[in-house]
């Protein structure tokens, strides 16, 4: 799969990642840190749902929209469907044993200046670096 460097299509989906992060904390105190609102709408306390619900609807919206107008790129996925959930029940343990995901630690942890969030962002980052490594150079994907 070939992918082309776009900076303004980046810097504009920057932008608005990070304009949506200042609005979430600056109207209701909250951090957007995806698995944390996930938690918050699937959670038991059903008073304080509506926020978390919403956001997540905005997040799924363009992908709806773009599958109802048919305009879904194509992606390359090669891996098959159950190893697809595998990794994504990975990223879910991995987000509850850092306390946060990439969101949570990258856009808003390292804003705020977080110790802690540096050190999870240099984590993940490293653990990545080393999984693209490991199957570019070793395994040959």
């Amino acid at each position: 799969m070939e992918t082309t460097f776009t900076p303004v299509s980046g810097l504009i989906g920057g932008s608005m990642i990070g304009l949506a992060a200042v609005l979430l904390m600056l109207s209701l105190g909250r951090i957007a840190g995806i698995s944390g609102i996930i938690a918050g709408g699937l959670g038991r306390d059903s008073a304080d749902r509506g926020w978390p619900l919403a956001f997540l609807a905005g997040l799924l919206a363009p992908s709806a929209v773009l599958t109802a107008t048919g305009t879904v790129p194509d992606l390359g996925f090669v891996a098959g469907l159950p190893l697809l959930l595998l990794a994504g029940a990975l990223v879910g343990f991995g987000t509850r044993l850092g306390s946060g995901c990439t969101s949570g630690h990258g856009v808003c942890g390292l804003a705020r200046l977080s110790k802690r969030s540096l050190v999870a962002v240099l984590t993940f980052m490293g653990a990545g670096f080393v999984t693209v490594a490991l199957i570019r150079h070793l395994i040959g994907g």
